[in-house]
Formats: structure tokens, C-alpha cells, sequence
């Protein structure tokens, strides 16, 4: 399985530690982890110039520089791993930036299909409140991306700094991190998305049919045949391919086969030379 870690902030403070805990106990042996720390990876606000849903996503002018590769550990990861602190009731900007930059990716317009065998966790902490509304924040963008499962877990641990978190609590965010690792699926195949996403998906792929979207984002799910029978989340079994006979190998066992009737036929004489 491969693994993408976000973090909102370069601070590796008490939300980091809670997701990176849990990274450490979801990841196997044959796994690999990449991790981003914003905003050192995503330094740049959207522009709103438009260009990525009206034309293509490549001619962002931060595509090139940053998005790049970001977007390539984002499509290659299995398991997406969100963590943000609260600020001021809601995600860090940093994260709110890098979302931004995939309005595109929304099942409106042009998702990509392997979010939808894909699973997230996003992680929120606070001294006090704003959780929930901090991993709304998050989970907005990714409903909309197509994400097949969605987990979130949002604590207030009462300290700013998390040496400073009393006991009680680290306890029970333990016992959280241990749910949550216990319900991620290692295997893409298996994983299922939800009912939600799947009705989302059949909303928007009625509203492409009936030619009420722009004409650039139709066509892509006419070429993605998801106005057809195919669906982003089955996977179609290969189809059975002829496999060429090998002259080789059939040489070498019409030759071991002569060896043998050669052999017979030897033993056969020298029998007979002793009679």
C-alpha cells in the first residue's frame, strides 16, 4: 500500500504526532510513506484564473513548479492521511490553498478514477473546539473527488503543547488510532465506496448525459465510458490472452522424449545380446 501523509503546517506539534502514530501502525513492512508539509510544498494560492476547469488542469501556472508532483504522489497513494490543527474553527489555510487547486477534480467536472478505490483519514486537533468544522473542511474536497472511504477523528486535547496533554487522553486518542488502523483495508480491490459517493456519482453522470455541464468535462466522461456501463470503482477482468506456443519448449520435450525411446531401445539390445 502506498501512503500519502499532508500535514497543514510545518509545526510537528500534538496533530502530527496523532497522525503520524497512526501512520506508523497502518503501514506494513512492503508499504511506503511519502509526506508533505505545507506550505513548503504548496506555497501558492489559487489565482481563480479558471484555466484548469475551462481548459487543461497542465497550464495551471503553479502546475509545473509544484503541482506536478504533488498530483503524482496523490493518484499513486492508496491512502491519503490528512492532518491539520484547528484555526480559528476551521482547516489551515495551507490546506485550504492546496485544495483549492483541484476544483477541477470535482465529480462536476473531471475526477480522477482512482480516487474512488482509494481511502483517507483525516486527523483535526484543538485546545478547545472547531473540529468538526476543521475536517468539514477537508472532507468537502474530498466527497467531491470521489474518494471511496472516508475517516475522520477530531479531539480536543485541551494543551497547546502535547508533552502537556494529560494521560486520560493520550489513552483514548491511542485506542481511536487502533479503531481507526483496524478498519483500513490493505487491498485497493476491496475497497467499496460509499453510498453517498456512489449516488453523487450517478447525479452527475445524469446531469453530463443531458448536456447541462460544459462541453470539456462531457467529453471526459464520455472518453472515461462512465455515460456507458463502466464505472470508475469495478474493476473489469482482463481478458484472456492466447499465449504462443513455445517451439522451444516442445523441441526440448520431443527431444527428452526421443532420449528416452533411445535409452529403451539400448537396454532393449543389450538384453537381447545376453540371451
Amino acid at each position: 500500500m502506498n501512503i500519502l501523509m499532508i500535514n497543514g503546517t510545518m509545526r510537528k506539534g500534538s496533530t502530527y504526532r496523532i497522525a503520524k502514530m497512526f501512520v506508523e501502525r497502518v503501514t506494513l513492512s512492503q508499504d511506503t510513506v511519502n509526506e508533505l508539509f505545507l506550505p513548503k510544498d504548496m506555497p501558492e494560492f489559487c489565482r481563480g484564473c479558471g484555466v484548469c476547469i475551462m481548459r487543461d488542469e497542465k497550464r495551471c501556472p503553479d502546475y509545473l513548479i509544484y503541482l506536478k508532483r504533488i498530483t503524482r504522489l496523490i493518484d499513486e497513494a492508496d491512502l491519503l492521511v490528512f492532518a491539520t490543527p484547528t484555526y480559528v474553527y476551521h482547516t489551515t489555510g495551507q490546506i485550504k490553498a492546496l485544495l483549492d487547486h483541484y476544483g477541477y477534480r470535482w465529480m462536476v467536472h473531471r475526477p480522477e478514477a482512482s480516487m474512488f478505490k482509494k481511502q483517507a483519514v483525516c486527523f483535526a486537533t484543538a485546545a478547545g473546539g472547531g473540529m468538526k468544522s476543521a475536517l468539514k473542511d477537508i472532507t468537502d474536497s474530498l466527497k467531491w473527488w470521489g474518494v471511496g472511504r472516508i475517516y475522520t477523528y477530531g479531539v480536543a486535547i485541551r494543551s497547546i503543547e502535547w508533552d502537556k496533554v494529560d494521560k486520560p487522553i493520550k489513552d483514548k486518542i491511542d485506542r481511536k488510532v487502533n479503531q481507526l488502523m483496524a478498519k483500513i483495508v490493505h487491498e485497493r480491490e476491496r475497497v467499496m465506496p460509499s453510498l453517498y459517493t456512489r449516488v453523487l456519482f450517478y447525479v452527475m453522470r445524469y446531469m453530463h448525459s443531458r448536456t447541462f455541464m460544459q462541453q470539456i468535462d462531457t467529453d471526459y466522461w464520455r472518453e472515461m465510458e462512465w455515460l456507458d456501463s463502466k464505472r470508475p470503482w469495478i474493476t473489469e477482468n482482463p481478458k484472456p490472452t492466447e499465449i504462443p506456443e513455445d517451439t522451444e519448449a516442445k523441441e526440448t520435450v520431443y527431444m527428452s522424449e526421443t532420449a528416452v525411446k533411445d535409452e529403451n531401445v539400448r537396454e532393449y539390445k543389450k538384453e537381447e545380446e545376453k540371451q
